[in-house]
């Protein structure tokens, strides 16, 4: 299997890697104050959501994590339990018809702050405002609860 691939057989081990990602971004960035965007791409039901879960979880979040859909972006800050102050941004673009509409969300303050980890679902739909640098996560059906992530 390659290195940049993973294939996980439940949303528990989705999360997990989640967890493990965070983990060794948190420990690289622990003497900085960078900013984090994690793009995920794939189709619904993929595990995107599941994947942000785990995120959350990692950085102990206390409030039920599920997708923006509707709102197109929820925030979560982690516990004070953590190390250093974050703040996640999952954002949902599956019903974004300008990506203007994410500028219109303080898009500009949240990727210029720090400490912020982005989390976009359906990044393609405002792929002209994303920066180069960044990861991107593909997730695949494998079955009904195997995903393959693919990331780089």
């Amino acid at each position: 299997m390659p290195k940049n691939q993973i294939t996980t057989k439940n949303p528990e081990e989705t999360k997990e890697f989640a967890r493990v990602l965070l983990k060794e971004w948190l420990e690289v960035n622990k003497n900085k104050n960078s900013n984090w965007l994690v793009c995920l791409y794939g189709g619904l039901g993929g595990g995107k959501t599941t994947f942000v879960q785990g995120l959350t979880e990692g950085l102990l979040v206390k409030e039920t994590v599920n997708s923006p859909t509707f709102l197109i972006m929820k925030k979560y800050n982690s516990s004070q339990k953590t190390n250093k102050k974050y703040t996640l941004y999952h954002f949902d673009c599956y019903r974004i018809s300008d990506y203007k509409e994410i500028l219109d969300l303080g898009w500009d303050d949240i990727i210029g702050g720090k400490n912020n980890i982005i989390v976009i679902e359906w990044p393609e739909e405002i792929e002209k405002i994303l920066p180069k640098k960044r990861l991107n996560l593909k997730f695949e059906f494998v079955d009904e609860n195997s995903r393959k992530i693919k990331y780089g």
